[in-house]
């Protein structure tokens, strides 16, 4: 959300920036062109008035009606020295105070200068610089309010496509950008706009482009929920008859690598038949009120696997008994495969912590959550992916919060966290 807060101030600021040069640029030619045109208009008058003092010069008589002198002790400098190498000139000065237009050219070894009033004309150039810098300042406003109106329309398009994908990442693959008519947008669930496309819309691609990706994925996982359930249901009626015919076999080391090999596959057969109840979504809890402390004490003594448990603060919750088992069951077995003694069970109020002193987890499972047929380290020992996945499946049904980690100092730590709501703090 920053990120696009920031987009949607960086395309205003952008915009009023672009309109703020454009305007000085503007404001600096249209400047030069006015002043260039009203400081000549006052130069002729200048050249007129030196033009009708040197007729009366040459001839004798006053000048008339035009303010001139010989040498004026307000000429300036630069104006007097053009004289003297006998050039014709007009610059803006002051006399008396007052900025005036000089125009000055020789006479007879002096100089004959002529001024009219230059105040009304400086007035008039500040008057239009004003006018320029406030029409500037308006546009620029207006140019910035239009740009944030529209970045802020692509920022709201674009942080509600980004809500979308964050859902879909995590597991809710029925979202869908759905952009309001009056935006000329409208993403479909995955399939193309029927409407023709008026103008070019990226972030409109965009969402066509996320949506047909969540359709896609969704379709492959569907596909992939139901080959695994097709294939457990195909497995399960012959491998209970092979279950049923290897106990007919004579006692013998061939029997038990078989009866080993069946069982397993069995185990295997009922776990994917178990995900596959998981993900079609209508698996029930059977909540009951139960000791967390005790419930995870004859879980862990029921595996038969060697692992301590401490309660440090017991409570009561409202749970499944048996899913919570199962729960328990499986990270026991997991920390016994893929990691390594000892295997340390506690419970803190509503929160139970698993953890044993092996590698830990891999990154990959960190970060995204257990894969079935991934077990991140195939090394060290057997396994499917399978045990984790009904675990984190069955923690969904029960809503509880689970959490992979790695301690410091080495082990895989998983956390429970039971949903505060449901709880009655006990003894």
């Amino acid at each position: 959300m920053r990120a696009l807060s920031s987009l949607r101030w960086k395309i205003a600021l952008t915009t009023t920036m672009v309109c703020c040069m454009v305007a000085a640029a503007l404001g600096i030619l249209v400047h030069n062109v006015v002043a260039r045109q009203i400081v000549g208009e006052v130069r002729k008058e200048a050249d007129g008035d030196l033009d009708h003092a040197l007729g009366h010069y040459e001839y004798g008589t006053a000048h008339g009606d035009v303010n001139a002198a010989l040498d004026p002790p307000g000429l300036p400098e630069q104006l007097r020295q053009l004289v003297a190498r006998g050039d014709t000139g007009s610059m803006v000065g002051r006399h008396e105070g007052k900025p005036v237009m000089w125009a000055a050219a020789p006479a007879d070894e002096h100089a004959l200068a002529v001024w009219i009033p230059y105040e009304e004309t400086r007035d008039r150039l500040r008057d239009i610089d004003a006018a320029i810098l406030a029409s500037s300042v308006l546009a620029a406003g207006v140019v910035a309010l239009a740009g944030l109106f529209l970045a802020d329309r692509i920022s709201r398009r674009l942080t509600t496509t980004a809500a979308v994908a964050r859902r879909i990442s995590a597991g809710d693959l029925d979202a869908r950008v759905d952009f309001p008519a009056d935006g000329d947008t409208r993403a479909s669930a995955g399939e193309d706009d029927p409407r023709p496309a008026r103008s070019r819309d990226e972030v409109r691609d965009v969402a066509h482009a996320l949506d047909s990706m969540a359709g896609s994925l969704q379709d492959r996982l569907e596909a992939e929920k139901r080959f695994t359930a097709d294939v457990a249901h195909e497995l399960r009626t012959p491998l209970t008859g092979s279950l049923a015919a290897a106990a007919l076999l004579p006692e013998g080391r061939p029997k038990e690598m078989i009866n080993d090999r069946l069982k397993a596959l069995h185990l295997l057969t009922e776990d994917l038949l178990e995900i596959s109840r998981l993900d079609s979504g209508v698996e029930q809890a059977e909540l009951a009120r139960v000791e967390l402390g005790r419930a995870v004490r004859r879980a862990v003594a029921a595996t038969g696997l060697d692992a301590s448990v401490r309660v440090l603060r017991d409570t009561v919750v409202l749970t499944d008994r048996r899913r919570l088992d199962r729960i328990l069951a499986n990270l026991l077995v997991n920390s016994h495969r893929h990691g390594a003694p000892p295997v340390e069970v506690t419970v803190e109020g509503p929160v139970v912590v698993v953890r044993d002193h092996g590698p830990g987890y891999p990154p990959a499972l960190i970060e995204h959550g257990p894969q079935r047929f991934r077990t991140g380290d195939p090394g060290r020992g057997r396994g499917h992916g399978l045990g984790l996945t009904i675990v984190a499946g069955q923690a969904t049904v029960l809503e509880i919060t689970l959490h992979f980690a790695n301690a410091p100092d080495g082990g895989a730590v998983t956390t429970l966290r039971l949903p505060v709501g449901r709880l009655t703090e006990g003894s």
